[in-house]
């Protein structure tokens, strides 16, 4: 009898410690306690969060892949070499750019930046697409350039006539609009202020309000709001008093990039990331391989569909041959004499239309002859120039107002607008941020490895980084012609062609990359690895653009199996 009392003491002794380590794991693995230091912490910064997929883009898995993989090469211009390169996981445009989507940009910028007024007037002009790209010396196609843009009938249409520079800042107007409504949505914003309130001096920058939330909208704060933290009365919602008695006021009250809330940038795409995602290797992987090689964006060597319900339809919109658009009468080829409507031809793998055909699209990328594989394979990109947020001699951001609006003037003397109001002034980087690094010691590094003095012939290693300004022209890389454009005294713009007989290329700094056959090319160009360049200040009927945006977070968000 004495055995069992004591067997019962034990018994429930035990069951008391386990209850008691228990209730102390729970209370350690308490939402609001740091794993790292312990200390209770607001939970929403240890929680886990999915990037959501912006409007009109579709999630493209990244993964590794042949670079400049093309099938023949009939140029004979050896501007394609395969090389190995991963591309990390993004976002892009289901179909390009269409006029309607344009056009929504053309109406805002119109609205915020009167034409009439003085100080905005080079603004609005600098956006309008060049509607004269349809003129031909000897054809008649005035009918598009007086209704391509406009008219309802285009509206799903690719926009044309827009350079690689208004391409840029439309993709930025993209990302402010897009962010603006976010934050609105979330109560961060005063619901309709993006359309009612917003005027020149009174608008809304990403990058402005994760810097200084209060700067946004002229600094209004009956449109800049706390979200959560916001009361029935438009204030600051207080916490409840504690023991004590001392309330402490709330801090971080306006939405954060932690916040989850404001979404990366909407911008072209990278050379790497366009060819990656045309190319569309995911449709034939059998396990941790590709099976067989695609010429183009669908499976097989042929243009035409070999599936039952749509068995000799072409599967792109390009020229079928000499004088040959579209077909003849009553069978069209292709569905198209010029552009089509987006979506008119079979997605790829990714979900993505047009890869091939309908108008060959920017990407960001400056060109070279070739992919510098041995100094990255990874998100190859060649083009960047770093900058940093000015500061102003009281230490805050540099906020761009009416009077400092910044413009790129382009080869033909158009301009446009790069550096709006409300927007924080950029300024290159400087030693501070490049000294002993060893990923990157300039701001710009467009030549890098390749263009630059140093990889001249010519180059004199004894020589300073100054030396490389006063480099002559017949001892550059790349001798391109060098028109200019100045103002003189009377305000007149001056022109200077370049007649210089001696050029021997096209390439600098300003040409960009290409990619994707059009409407008016033939198959040949419709290969994804196909690559080509044109000035980033001119337009052409036959180029357009679709945006990208870069994923972050996880690489893939389904679990896997090894087929499938």
């Amino acid at each position: 009898m004495k055995v069992n009392k004591i067997m019962a003491l034990r018994l429930m002794l035990s069951m008391i410690l386990i209850v008691g380590f228990a209730s102390c794991s729970k209370k350690s693995s308490s939402k609001n306690t740091s794993q790292g230091t312990g200390w209770n912490v607001d939970s929403k910064k240890g929680t886990s969060k999915k990037q959501e997929a912006g409007p009109g883009l579709v999630f493209v898995e990244g993964g590794t892949f042949t670079m400049g993989k093309v099938e023949d090469d009939v140029m004979h211009d050896w501007n394609n070499t395969p090389v190995q390169q991963h591309v990390q996981s993004f976002y892009m445009d289901e179909t390009e750019v269409t006029n309607a989507m344009y056009l929504e940009y053309l109406d805002w910028t119109k609205k915020v930046f009167p034409p009439t007024e003085e100080s905005y007037k080079d603004i609005y002009e600098g956006a309008v697409p060049d509607t004269l790209v349809w003129r031909n010396r000897l054809g008649y196609n005035e009918t598009m350039t007086n209704n391509y843009l406009r008219h309802p009938s285009y509206a799903k249409y690719p926009v044309v006539g827009v350079n690689w520079v208004q391409a840029v800042e439309f993709s930025k107007w993209r990302t402010e609009r897009v962010n603006e409504a976010l934050l609105e949505k979330n109560g961060y914003l005063k619901k309709g202020a993006k359309t009612n309130d917003v005027t020149a001096d009174a608008n809304f920058n990403t990058e402005t309000y994760l810097n200084s939330p209060t700067s946004v909208y002229g600094g209004n704060q009956d449109i800049v709001l706390p979200g959560k933290y916001a009361n029935k009365k438009g204030g600051v919602k207080q916490p409840k008093a504690p023991k004590n008695g001392k309330v402490v006021p709330p801090t971080n009250i306006y939405a954060q990039r932690s916040s989850g809330i404001v979404l990366p940038e909407y911008r072209l795409p990278t050379e790497a990331e366009w060819e990656y995602a045309a190319a569309a290797d995911v449709g034939q992987r059998e396990y941790n391989i590709y099976k067989g090689q695609k010429k183009y964006p669908w499976s097989g060597s042929y243009t035409r569909s070999g599936k039952r319900q749509s068995k000799g339809d072409q599967l792109a919109n390009f020229k079928q041959g000499n004088g040959d658009y579209g077909g003849i009468a009553g069978w069209s080829d292709d569905g198209a004499d010029i552009t089509n409507e987006v979506k008119k031809y079979p997605a790829n793998d990714f979900g993505l239309y047009d890869m091939a055909g309908n108008v060959a699209e920017w990407v960001m990328d400056v060109y070279r002859p070739i992919v510098d594989n041995e100094a990255n394979d990874f998100n190859y990109f060649r083009g960047n120039q770093y900058t940093k947020n000015k500061i102003g001699k009281d230490g805050k951001i540099v906020i761009i107002k009416s009077d400092s609006i910044q413009y790129t003037t382009l080869s033909n003397g158009k301009k446009v607008a790069t550096a709006l109001p409300g927007q924080i002034a950029q300024v290159p980087v400087d030693e501070n941020e490049t000294y002993l690094r060893q990923n990157f010691d300039k701001s710009d590094n467009t030549n890098y490895r390749d263009g630059d003095k140093q990889s001249t012939r010519y180059f004199n290693f004894g020589d300073s980084e100054s030396d490389a300004k006063k480099e002559k022209d017949d001892k550059k890389m790349y001798n391109s012609p060098n028109h200019t454009v100045s103002v003189d005294s009377l305000g007149k713009m001056v022109r200077k062609y370049d007649k210089n007989n001696k050029r021997t290329t096209l390439i600098n700094d300003n040409v960009r990359v290409y990619k994707g056959g059009s409407w008016r090319d033939r198959a040949y160009w419709l290969d994804p690895a196909q690559r080509r360049y044109f000035p980033q200040d001119m337009a052409t009927d036959y180029i357009g653009f679709r945006c990208a945006m870069s994923r972050v977070g996880a690489k893939s968000d389904k679990r896997k199996s090894a087929r499938n």
